[in-house]
């Protein structure tokens, strides 16, 4: 039987059309607004004509949307669609969606389902309070880990020796008052969530902004990701955690459920 020799990776092994691909997806991920044709090429000192035929390959391909009044390229969705996670070859999304309405239906507010990607959370999918004021974000939105409920519940639910290489990588900042932006006061923290089974987000990422939020495990109890309900601080009170961190976990069980059936 053949056998792959290990080649290490040189300067002489890389692919040249390669890297410049995926230095134009990198760098249209840094500017949202989106990037034309030649501001691309300056960018990166690229010639225009390679340049042209890499983002007509991804235009083609659905990577890359051109807009119709500024001819400017920006990143679709696909790259994202094609990571969500899975378990047992199930869309977390998909198993997620009947208890993201239930839980919505039952709390009136906002709610999300959340998974971990390089120390932050990204929203995978939501489904929208009808409340004449509302909070809502957008599926990809990446925020900080530790000042969210969702991301504080799979903290709670990480080995510790996966916990330890967090907070090692990770600069805690001051995002409100409110923000635990010490070790001492996130560990505190993460010891109530794991005897409650539920985290708790009192404006630490946003002013004004209440979450709770519980975490989805799998087979083996490893947090892949979170399910929370988002309002506004004046709608969900403290005095209501309890309630709505009971119907996170509800949710999150049923959820649990489908992926492992």
């Amino acid at each position: 039987m053949l056998k792959e020799a290990a080649i290490p990776l040189t300067d002489d092994t890389l692919a040249p059309g390669t890297e410049r691909t995926l230095a134009i997806l990198e760098l249209l991920g840094r500017h949202r607004a989106g990037l034309s044709l030649t501001e691309i090429a300056r960018e990166l000192d690229l010639p225009v004509n390679s340049v042209f035929r890499i983002t007509g390959t991804l235009h083609s391909r659905g990577y890359l949307q051109r807009r119709e009044d500024d001819k400017r390229f920006v990143l679709t969705n696909k790259l994202f669609d094609l990571s969500r996670p899975q378990v047992r070859e199930k869309s977390l999304v998909v198993c997620a969606l009947e208890s993201l309405k239930w839980l919505r239906d039952e709390t009136g507010e906002t709610t999300q389902i959340l998974a971990s990607v390089n120390h932050k959370m990204t929203v995978l999918e939501q489904c929208i309070s009808s409340q004449p004021i509302k909070v809502s974000s957008t599926v990809g939105l990446q925020v900080p880990m530790y000042s969210c409920a969702p991301g504080k519940a799979v903290l709670a639910h990480l080995p510790s020796a996966e916990l330890e290489k967090f907070f090692a990588a990770v600069d805690l900042k001051q995002y409100t008052p409110t923000t635990l932006a010490t070790q001492i006061s996130l560990e505190t923290d993460l010891v109530k969530t794991r005897k409650r089974g539920f985290a708790t987000d009192i404006a630490e990422g946003l002013e004004g902004i209440h979450c709770v939020a519980a975490a989805i495990l799998d087979e083996y109890h490893y947090p892949v990701a979170a399910i929370t309900v988002m309002s506004p601080s004046f709608r969900l009170k403290r005095d209501q955690f309890d309630q709505a961190g009971k119907l996170c976990l509800e949710a999150a069980a049923a959820i649990t459920r489908r992926l492992l059936a």
